[in-house]
């Protein structure tokens, strides 16, 4: 299987916050947002691995600035990292107030997904090669931020989680 970049997975959706999107403060729902996120990383999953995929953790979404009725949302993905049969994807997400014209960060997740044979068994996906700084510091995160993932789902036990142990003994060090 040959390796892939982050690019080849990246995907933009961009939607227009209606007056259905929105909660009584005139605000997009999170949920609805969540709705959207979901989309488009798997979307940027499917590119990397072309087959389909299915959501199988979603980390921490903290809201950190709404977006408002009649504001656009520009909703960026991409692979970060690929495992076995899983892939992390990052997303980023803007709100845009286009009579302004001013953009602003609304929030950004990790969202993970396993690629599924046609008996809906989980299939091995491509290899992810980083390029550029950003992404290869977001690939070198992936596993930690996996360990931690896994260890929160029950499926792995904190002592077995070496990266993460690896990274609290060397901020003990600096301490």
């Amino acid at each position: 299987m040959e390796s892939k970049s982050p690019v080849d997975s990246l995907t933009i959706m961009t939607e227009l916050v209606l007056p259905n999107d929105t909660n009584l403060f005139g605000n997009l729902m999170g949920g609805r947002l969540m709705y959207w996120m979901d989309i488009a990383a798997a979307l940027a999953a499917q590119k990397h691995c072309s087959v389909p995929c299915v959501t199988a953790s979603v980390d921490n979404i903290s809201f950190e600035n709404p977006i408002k009725l009649g504001n656009t949302v520009h909703i960026e993905a991409k692979v970060t990292r690929a495992f076995n049969t899983s892939m992390e994807v990052h997303l980023r997400v803007w709100g845009e107030d286009l009579t302004q014209q001013f953009r602003y960060k609304s929030n950004e997740a990790y969202y993970t997904f396993v690629a599924l044979d046609p008996n809906r068994k989980p299939r091995p996906v491509p290899s992810l090669e980083p390029t550029n700084e950003e992404e290869k510091r977001l690939f070198d995160g992936a596993l930690r931020r996996r360990q931690l993932r896994l260890i929160l789902g029950g499926k792995m036990k904190p002592g077995e989680a070496a990266e993460l142990k690896a990274l609290f003994a060397d901020a003990k060090v600096g301490s």
